[in-house]
C-alpha cells in the first residue's frame, strides 16, 4: 500500500504544469551531474563517453611508458655515476702539470658540445646549446688574432638539431650514436683522434658536470694543441721541474697533450650521461604525475556524463509511462 500510495504522488507531480521539470532537475542534482568539468549527455552523449575512453586509454598508457622509462633510467644512474667519478681521477693531474686555460688568446678555437642522441631528459641539452652559443659570442670577442676562426665539432644528435639553425655554418665535424653502448677509453680515443684531424689550437669542451640526480651544472674545459703548450711550457717553465725520459720534449708534449684531450673528453662524456639519466628520470616521474593527475580528472568526468545520461534516460521512460497513463 505504502508503495502505491508514493507511485500515485509520483505521478500526480509528473501530471502537473512543471511537473517533468521538477523531477528531472532533482534526478540530475541527486547524480552529482552538475558543476564546472560536467559534459552534457544530450545529442552525441555516447561519442562523448568514447572519446573520453580513448584519451583514458592513451593517457594510462604513457603513464605506464613514463614509470618505465624512469626506472631504466634510475637503474643505469648509479653505475654512470660511478664511472663519472673514477673519470675524474684521469684528467685532473693533467691539468694540474699542463694546467687549464680558458682565457687563452688563440686564433683557432674548436667549440666540442657535448649532448645527447636521445631526448626526453629535461633541459640538459637546451643548457648545453645555450652555452655554446655565450662561448661562441665570448670567444669571437676574445681572441684579437686577424686569422681568428672558431669550429664546431658536435656531439649528439641533439646538439646538432638545437644549434643547426643558429651554428650550423661552422659545423665541421658531428658525432652521433656514440653512447648507444657503454662508453671505453678506447671510444674515448677514437673521438678524440677524430678531433684531432680538425686544426685547432684550443679545444673548449662543453658538457654537462653531474653533481646529483636533480643537479647538473655546464661547464667549459679547454685543452690546448700541443704546439701551444710547448710554447706556454717553454714561457713558463711548467714542466721544468719534472725529469723526462728521451732526448725529443716535444715528442713527449704531444702525447701529453693528446692522452689530456682523450681524457678531458672521456670525463667529459661519461658526466654527461650521469646528467642526462638523472635528469630522465626526474622529467619522467614528473610527467607520470602529471599524466596520473589527468587520467583522474578524465575518470571523474567520465563518471559524470556516464551518471548523466542514465539520468536522462530514467527520465524519459518515467516521462514515456505519465503519459501512456495520462
Amino acid at each position: 500500500m505504502a508503495m502505491r500510495r508514493a507511485a500515485t504522488s509520483f505521478g500526480n507531480q509528473l501530471r502537473s504544469q512543471s511537473g517533468i521539470k521538477n523531477v528531472a532537475q532533482g534526478f540530475v542534482e541527486s547524480t552529482g551531474a552538475t558543476g564546472e568539468g560536467f559534459i552534457a549527455p544530450f545529442g552525441v552523449r555516447h561519442a562523448s563517453r568514447q572519446i573520453l575512453q580513448q584519451r583514458m586509454r592513451s593517457v594510462g598508457n604513457i603513464a605506464k611508458i613514463t614509470a618505465a622509462m624512469k626506472m631504466v633510467a634510475a637503474s643505469r644512474l648509479r653505475l654512470a655515476t660511478a664511472r663519472a667519478q673514477e673519470s675524474r681521477g684521469m684528467w685532473q693531474p693533467m691539468v694540474k702539470l699542463l694546467g687549464d686555460a680558458p682565457d687563452a688568446d688563440v686564433p683557432k678555437n674548436l667549440v666540442v658540445p657535448v649532448t645527447s642522441d636521445r631526448g626526453l631528459c629535461g633541459g640538459i641539452n637546451s643548457g648545453i646549446a645555450k652555452t655554446t652559443l655565450s662561448a661562441e659570442a665570448v670567444l669571437g670577442e676574445m681572441t684579437t688574432a686577424e686569422n681568428k676562426s672558431i669550429s664546431l665539432a658536435v656531439i649528439g644528435e641533439k646538439g646538432r638539431t638545437q644549434m643547426r639553425k643558429a651554428l650550423g655554418d661552422k659545423y665541421e665535424r658531428v658525432i652521433v650514436d656514440a653512447t648507444k653502448i657503454p662508453l671505453t677509453f678506447n671510444a674515448a680515443g677514437l673521438i678524440a683522434d677524430d678531433l684531432l684531424k680538425t686544426e685547432f689550437d684550443a679545444a673548449r669542451i662543453i658538457y654537462n658536470k653531474f653533481k646529483s640526480a636533480i643537479s647538473f651544472q655546464p661547464t667549459l674545459a679547454t685543452v690546448l694543441s700541443a704546439e701551444v703548450y710547448e710554447k706556454r711550457c717553454e714561457a713558463t717553465g711548467c714542466v721544468d721541474e719534472y725529469e723526462m725520459e728521451g732526448e725529443d720534449r716535444s715528442a713527449l708534449l704531444v702525447d701529453m697533450a693528446e692522452f689530456q684531450l682523450c681524457a678531458v673528453l672521456y670525463n667529459g662524456m661519461l658526466e654527461n650521461s650521469a646528467s642526462e639519466l638523472g635528469s630522465r628520470m626526474s622529467a619522467m616521474d614528473s610527467s607520470t604525475k602529471n599524466a596520473n593527475e589527468m587520467l583522474s580528472k578524465l575518470t571523474l568526468t567520465y563518471n559524470r556524463s556516464r551518471q548523466a545520461a542514465i539520468t536522462t534516460e530514467l527520465i524519459e521512460i518515467i516521462s514515456g509511462a505519465a503519459a501512456l497513463e495520462g
